[in-house]
């Protein structure tokens, strides 16, 4: 794919799932990178320090800075220096990630709503405990301003699909009456931080998400990937809305260095390489079934297609039958 002058990852279910690598990753990255492509990292997660999440990914055999890597945190922390100034109390919800991104900026963590803190900043860690969620209600009720790195539902792992820190900030909202400013993708802050600090113009966001990793792209202006790797499948992207469409799609972010995959449509057939789809009695139908995972994802490049077409005009066409057909892409 040309024409970008950078590619942001998002990185569970696209570099890696929990402590391993998504297969091809590595491979995809290091290509890019001997090409001389400017990469950067993105991440909702705000439970580690960039210098943890570039370490992590050497340890995984990618070559990178540490500044390479942009978490929600930070684009947190950035936000209430802009909004507060250098100085403010802020009450950490979360961990050692959170803490480290309000002290670059100069702001001071505190652990209690008694130390009066201007502001709640709220991000998901492995430690986190129920009393941090006591602090951060006590704390928005006296006026404090609640800000939460990202509300995703759930977090894909090496052994499955787990909650995110959306439940945890869902847990909070129980208890007062206000919505919390989000920093993560799908909102803007982020995305918009990563841009300014590798200066890039024209990046393509590579995501496994609909709901945050592209629609945070289009709200951003930004060209997409969508993979196959991660928490999202093919019913998710025959499902999209047109704000979280993606502009490409791959099965892994190697995709990258490969042509951008094309569409023909026509009445009711779309054809993406050798695979063509059609459109019979409301159904969508694979026309042959494909012989390679390359195919498979052809194949479900021109449904989407079909799909869209259809839900923009004010109707929904039947996927099963093609849907059974790419049961093993996942």
């Amino acid at each position: 794919m040309g024409g970008y002058d950078a590619a942001l990852f998002d990185l569970d279910g696209v570099v890696y799932l929990g402590p391993v690598a998504v297969p091809g990753a590595v491979e995809g990255i290091a290509e890019l990178r001997g090409r001389g492509a400017r990469l950067g990292y993105v991440t909702n997660n705000a439970a580690r320090t960039p210098e943890a999440v570039a370490g992590h990914l050497r340890e995984l055999g990618i070559e990178l800075d540490d500044d390479d890597v942009v978490t929600s945190s930070q684009a947190g922390a950035h936000a209430l220096a802009q909004r507060f100034g250098c100085g403010a109390k802020v009450l950490v919800v979360g961990g050692e990630g959170v803490v480290a991104a309000l002290e670059e900026e100069g702001l001071v963590p505190v652990a209690t709503a008694d130390d009066d803190p201007v502001a709640v900043m709220q991000g998901w860690s492995p430690d986190l405990t129920w009393n941090q969620l006591n602090e951060a209600a006590i704390a928005i009720q006296r006026g404090a301003h609640w800000l939460a790195t990202n509300t995703d539902a759930t977090r894909p792992t090496d052994r499955g699909i787990v909650p995110g820190n959306g439940a945890a900030v869902d847990a909070v909202r129980t208890a007062v009456a206000v919505e919390p400013e989000v920093v993560g993708k799908p909102f803007r802050p982020l995305i918009d931080e990563v841009v300014r600090r590798l200066g890039c113009r024209r990046p393509i966001f590579v995501g496994d998400r609909m709901d945050t990793d592209i629609s945070g792209a289009t709200e951003a202006g930004l060209d997409s990937l969508w993979v196959l790797s991660g928490a999202h499948g093919p019913v998710d992207l025959l499902a999209a809305d047109a704000r979280s469409r993606p502009t490409h799609i791959g099965a892994d972010l190697s995709a990258l260095g490969q042509p951008a995959r094309s569409v023909e449509l026509a009445d009711n057939r779309a054809r993406c390489g050798m695979m063509e789809v059609t459109v019979d009695d409301g159904r969508l139908v694979i026309t042959e079934p494909p012989t390679d995972r390359a195919q498979s994802v052809d194949a479900l490049w021109a449904l989407a297609q079909l799909a869209w077409r259809a839900r923009d005009s004010g109707h929904d066409l039947d996927p099963e039958p093609s849907l059974k057909v790419l049961e093993a892409l996942r």
